[in-house]
Order: C-alpha cells, then structure tokens, then sequence
C-alpha cells in the first residue's frame, strides 16, 4: 500500500468534511437539534400572541369608549402602548387573571394600524 496516497485522500476527505459542515451550518440554514427546538418555541410563542392579539382587539371593540381610548394609545410611544393596553385589560383572556406574554404588544400593533 501506498501510505502516501492514503495519507492524502484522508486529510482531502477531512477537508472536505470541515468545508461542508461550515457551508452548511453558516450559509445553508443547517442547524442542531436544540437551535431547532428553541426557533420552533419562539415561532409558536409569537403565533399565539397573534392570535390571542386578535381576540384583545375584539374585546377593545366592546369598550364603550374605544374611540378615545385609541386616541389616548396612539398618543403613546410604541414602547408604552402595551403598558397601556394592560392597564385597560383588553389583552387578558376570558378565564384567565393575567395577560399572556406577548399579546399586548400584537394587541396594539394591530391597533396600531386600525383608522
């Protein structure tokens, strides 16, 4: 046997792996079981609060004093607009005692853009 010619396709073969994986991983979108888990977790969270967003909307729109409400919200920094939607307890859930992590904010982002 040719130790040489072994010696070299080993470390072409190891070169080749490295630059696969790095290609992968950096510019194909490759990624480990736990980075999958955890953007999978984020995807559903974000979902949710959509959704559940969409139900403080409507429960906005049962308020009697929406129209100035919305005046008052939209006067608001973007930051304190979900503080505020908080304190009018639109984002809270039937059943529930406390809002759900995320929903004010897609509450007033889709007020946000509501005439």
């Amino acid at each position: 046997m040719d130790w040489e010619k072994i010696k070299l396709v080993s470390w072409g073969v190891v070169g080749g792996s490295l630059v696969t994986m790095y290609v992968g991983f950096n510019v194909a979108g490759w990624m480990t079981d736990g980075g999958a888990r955890i953007m999978a977790k984020e995807i559903s969270a974000t979902a949710v609060a959509e959704r559940l967003g969409t139900i403080c909307v409507a429960q906005f729109n049962r308020d009697t004093a929406k129209s100035q409400k919305l005046i008052d919200m939209k006067g608001k920094d973007n930051w304190d607009k979900s503080r505020y939607i908080d304190t009018q307890s639109w984002a809270i859930m039937p059943g529930e005692d406390k809002a759900e992590s995320g929903v004010s904010e897609a509450c007033a982002k889709q007020l946000s853009v509501k005439s």
